[in-house]
C-alpha cells in the first residue's frame, strides 16, 4: 500500500486543500506515512511573503536526498508558489514530478494515480478555470472542526500582493453546494465550521455568484441544527456589508471574533496600497461591530515598512492598534514580490528601520494581548475539546471551565 505525507504551508485555505486531498488519497487505497517513508510528498506552499516561499526552497533542497534514495517515491508541490513558478520547478527539483495551481486541486488525486503507475511522467495542473472547481466529497475522520471554502481567487490586487496573480480572479462557489457540504460535516459530527476565502465579504458578487449575499450564507450555515460555532476569514473591510456587522449580535453561532486586516493606520499608506477605505472608515466598522457585540475580539494583519513609509506613518499605526486593541495581530515587515506595483514603487524603506518599526509594534501588540488575557482570570467560558495537543509530552489533559 502506498504512503503519503503532506506538508502544509501559510493559509488556512492550504490547510483545507491538505485535509482534503489527505481524505481523497486515502479513499482510493494510499495510507499516511512520514515525511521519513511516504512514497509521495504532498508540499502545499505560499508566496504571499518571501520568506515562507525560501522556506518552500529550503525544504525542498533538505529533503532532496531522501526522496531520491527511496525507488519510485515523488513530491507534487501546490498552492502558490507552484502557480507563480510552474514547470520551472522541475529543471531545480528534478524529483518534483506534479505541480498544481489552486484550481488544480480536485484533479490531483488522478494526477497521482497516473504517476504512481508511470514513473517518467510528469504533469502540471496550473490553467485557470473560469469556474469555481468542486471536488468530489469525501467522508473525513471524526472531527469537531472543519474549514470550507466558500470562494476562490481575488480581484482586489492590493499593491503589495502576489495573490491574483497565483489563486487568479474571484470565483464564488455554488450557496447549495456550500451547503451541502456543511450539512454533510454537521451530520459527520463537525460542531464548528470556518468559512473560508481570500476576501468572504465580496462572496457572491462576482460573475459566479447566484444572488446568494455572505449575510444570507452566514444565516443559513448559522441556523443548521448542531452547529455550535461559526467563524470565517478573511475579511477585506471595503466589502464588509451592515448584514454582516449586525449578524454578529443576531446569530448566536457566529463566533464573537473576527479577522479584520488593516494593514497600515495611515491614510497615505492606505491610498498607496491600493485598500480603498480610509482610517476613519476602518474605526466606523470597528466601531459598528461593537454596538452589536461588544465582547467581539478582533485580529488584523500589519505590514510595517511600506515603501515610503514615513515616521509619522507608522506613528498612524500605532496609534491606530492602541485606539482599536486588537486582542492580537499577524505583523510582517514588507517585502517585494515579483510582478505587483509595490515592486516598482521607489522610496523603499531600510531593512534596519523595517526591523525596528516591527520591533516597536510587536512589543506595544504584546503588551495589549497580556493585558486583555489577564483581564480573563477568574472568568468563565464555554470551549471546544477537540483532542490532545501535539506538542503535550504527558497522557493527562488539565483543564477548567465548562
Amino acid at each position: 500500500m502506498p504512503r503519503f505525507h503532506i506538508l502544509p504551508f501559510g493559509c488556512q485555505m492550504n490547510v483545507a486543500d491538505a485535509d482534503w486531498l489527505a481524505q481523497a488519497l486515502l479513499a482510493q487505497g494510499w495510507s499516511m506515512g512520514t515525511e521519513d517513508d511516504a512514497d509521495l510528498l504532498v508540499v502545499m506552499t505560499c508566496s504571499v511573503r518571501e520568506k515562507p516561499e525560501q522556506k518552500v526552497y529550503s525544504l525542498l533542497g533538505r529533503i532532496k536526498d531522501a526522496v531520491q534514495s527511496r525507488p519510485g517515491a515523488f513530491v507534487a508541490v501546490g498552492g502558490c508558489v507552484a502557480q507563480q513558478i510552474g514547470e520551472a520547478l522541475w529543471q531545480r527539483f528534478p524529483f518534483v514530478r506534479l505541480v498544481f495551481g489552486t484550481d488544480g486541486v480536485a484533479m490531483v488525486p488522478q494526477a497521482v494515480a497516473r504517476l504512481h503507475m508511470e514513473p517518467e511522467l510528469r504533469i502540471s495542473l496550473l490553467d485557470f478555470l473560469d469556474y469555481y472547481p468542486e471536488r468530489d466529497q469525501v467522508a473525513g475522520a471524526k472531527r469537531a472542526q472543519a474549514f470550507v471554502n466558500i470562494m476562490q481567487g481575488c480581484d482586489n490586487f492590493c499593491a503589495y500582493c502576489i495573490v491574483p496573480f497565483t489563486r487568479g480572479r474571484q470565483k464564488s462557489r455554488a450557496a447549495d453546494a456550500i451547503m451541502a457540504e456543511c450539512t454533510g460535516l454537521v451530520q459527520q459530527g463537525v460542531r464548528e465550521i470556518t468559512l473560508l476565502g481570500q476576501n468572504v465579504n465580496s462572496y457572491g458578487q462576482d460573475q459566479h455568484g447566484d444572488g446568494t449575499s455572505f449575510a444570507d450564507l452566514l444565516a443559513r450555515v448559522a441556523a443548521l441544527p448542531g452547529l455550535d460555532r461559526l467563524h470565517f476569514t478573511t475579511s477585506h473591510p471595503k466589502d464588509i456589508a451592515p448584514e454582516v456587522i449586525t449578524a454578529f449580535g443576531a446569530l448566536p453561532a457566529l463566533s464573537p471574533r473576527l479577522h479584520l486586516p488593516v494593514q497600515s493606520g495611515a491614510d497615505t499608506i492606505l491610498q498607496a496600497m491600493g485598500r480603498r477605505y480610509s482610517r476613519a472608515q476602518y474605526l466606523d466598522i470597528v466601531a459598528g461591530l461593537r454596538e452589536h457585540c461588544p465582547q467581539i475580539a478582533l485580529t488584523s494583519d500589519i505590514i510595517v515598512g511600506f515603501p515610503g513609509e514615513t515616521d509619522a506613518d507608522f506613528a498612524a499605526t500605532l496609534s491606530l492598534l492602541h485606539e482599536v486593541r486588537f486582542v492580537s495581530s499577524f505583523s510582517f515587515k514588507y517585502s517585494d514580490r515579483p510582478g505587483v506595483r509595490a515592486e516598482r514603487l521607489p522610496f523603499k524603506v531600510p531593512e534596519e528601520e523595517k526591523a525596528e518599526r516591527l520591533r516597536i509594534f510587536q512589543e506595544a501588540q504584546n503588551i495589549i494581548t497580556a493585558a486583555d488575557l489577564s483581564a480573563l482570570l477568574g472568568s468563565e467560558a464555554e470551549v471546544l475539546l477537540e483532542g490532545q495537543s501535539k506538542k503535550q509530552e504527558h497522557d493527562t489533559i488539565f483543564w477548567t471551565g465548562r
